[in-house]
């Protein structure tokens, strides 16, 4: 079947996936669990292939990284279908329950959005984290992952397929898009899917935008900042650097800017130029920097880069004001964060900055839906509407409202035979 009739069949199987219990949901992420446990040996296999084709097409280290799925990303994954269960059921929650008048109810309840499209890198790994939060939600959903990581991705999607559909949820709760020449089909229907959510580059995400009439929740960059106040305990601010730069440098929410409050720039230069030595990572910097550090070059998009890797920018600014105003204008509104012991700085740090994250003495690499407690994400939203920050299940419903009455007519209420009471339920 080609993309647009698998889509055309989601849309049919949606209110069915929609009106399935919790009870069925949850068996079917249980299931999901145990098929990857015991077809581990056929996904690391396949895994292995995609390496082995990724070394000999020379594609960079960090990239690398993505692509593996080992014992440890197992064990994160389960881990995080073990959260999901245990997570309350995100639909038909009311979230007001409102009686008009006397025998006329109001509810606003959530519900699953419906037909949702995935676009995402070549990380085997989100492909579970996606796919179960659909399911968990009560959302169909098309999933097309990177090319890199095509055979594990193959295994792992007929698995959790395979395993949600024996808990009795329906075929078209899951399908797989494989080719580029999907995407472009996948875009054409409008009609089919609720919404599309891509996750890559701004020039991807851009793409994507203006290329369907579907609705678009924007995953892009991820140029995330750390100012170090004047009033920071520096010793705490390297550890918090290091942590946010070399923990996982490919992630998203890896620290690519440091900014320094130019009163300790003196004191503060030197002793993060000696601790990124010993970390391995590469500086850059304009001529201001250069004059108290050795660094590389600024590159040709300036303090708007995101290396994925082993380096980071520094540049100095003049107080939490001006800390704000660089972030706010070069960043991508993604996780940023200030290490400081005055509370009013800090205070003034989170009323400025808009981004999704924003964090007081804490690493960037908090920013994941699973270390948030909602079992995983499909994506950091860095847009504002209608989720923001990492997107869990309260991401994937929206609501509908529910009027509850014994024939009532507005006839009654305009002719002033009836008022309104609004008496809130809850």
């Amino acid at each position: 079947m080609s993309i647009r009739e698998d889509a055309q069949q989601m849309k049919l199987d949606a209110p069915t996936m929609a009106a399935t219990g919790i009870d069925t949901r949850n068996d079917a992420l249980r299931r999901v669990k145990e098929a990857l446990i015991a077809h581990a040996d056929v996904i690391f296999a396949a895994n292995a292939q995609d390496l082995a084709a990724a070394q000999a097409n020379e594609v960079a280290p960090q990239i690398v990284k993505r692509l593996r799925f080992d014992e440890h990303k197992l064990a994160d994954v389960t881990a995080g279908i073990d959260q999901l269960v245990a997570l309350p059921d995100p639909v038909g929650r009311a979230t007001l329950d409102r009686e008009l008048d006397e025998g006329l109810e109001l509810r606003r309840v959530t519900c699953p959005i419906g037909v949702i499209g995935v676009i995402f890198e070549a990380r085997p790994d989100a492909l579970v984290q996606i796919s179960t939060l659909c399911l968990k939600s009560g959302n169909c959903a098309i999933l097309k992952g990177g090319r890199e990581t095509a055979n594990t991705n193959r295994v792992l999607f007929a698995l959790i397929h395979d395993a949600a559909v024996a808990a009795g949820l329906p075929d078209g709760c899951l399908k797989q898009a494989e080719s580029h020449a999907d995407i472009d089909e996948l875009l054409a229907c409008d009609r089919e899917v609720d919404l599309l959510i891509p996750r890559g580059s701004n020039a991807f995400v851009r793409y994507i935008m203006d290329h369907t009439k579907i609705p678009v929740m924007g995953h892009s960059d991820g140029i995330c900042h750390m100012y170090i106040d004047v009033d920071a305990d520096q010793g705490q601010a390297l550890r918090l650097i290091v942590d946010a730069k070399t923990q996982y440098v490919a992630a998203c929410n890896a620290l690519e800017t440091c900014l320094v409050d130019r009163a300790i720039a003196p004191v503060f230069l030197p002793r993060l130029a000696d601790t990124c030595a010993d970390a391995g990572v590469i500086l850059h910097g304009g001529d201001e920097v250069q004059a108290f550090i050795p660094v590389e070059p600024l590159g040709e998009d300036g303090y708007r880069h995101e290396y994925l890797d082993m380096a980071l920018t520094v540049a100095l600014v003049d107080g939490v004001d001006a800390a704000c105003d660089h972030i706010n204008r070069y960043g991508s509104h993604h996780t940023d964060s200030i290490c400081t012991t005055n509370t009013a700085h800090a205070d003034r740090f989170c009323q400025l900055v808009d981004s999704a994250g924003v964090y007081v003495n804490a690493s960037t690499r908090f920013a994941d839906g699973f270390r948030y407690g909602f079992g995983a994400e499909v994506g950091i939203s860095t847009g504002k509407i209608h989720a923001r920050g990492p997107v869990g299940l309260d991401g994937l419903v929206t609501y509908k409202y529910l009027l509850l009455g014994h024939g009532d007519i507005v006839g009654d209420y305009a002719s002033g035979k009836k008022r309104f009471t609004h008496r809130d339920l809850l």
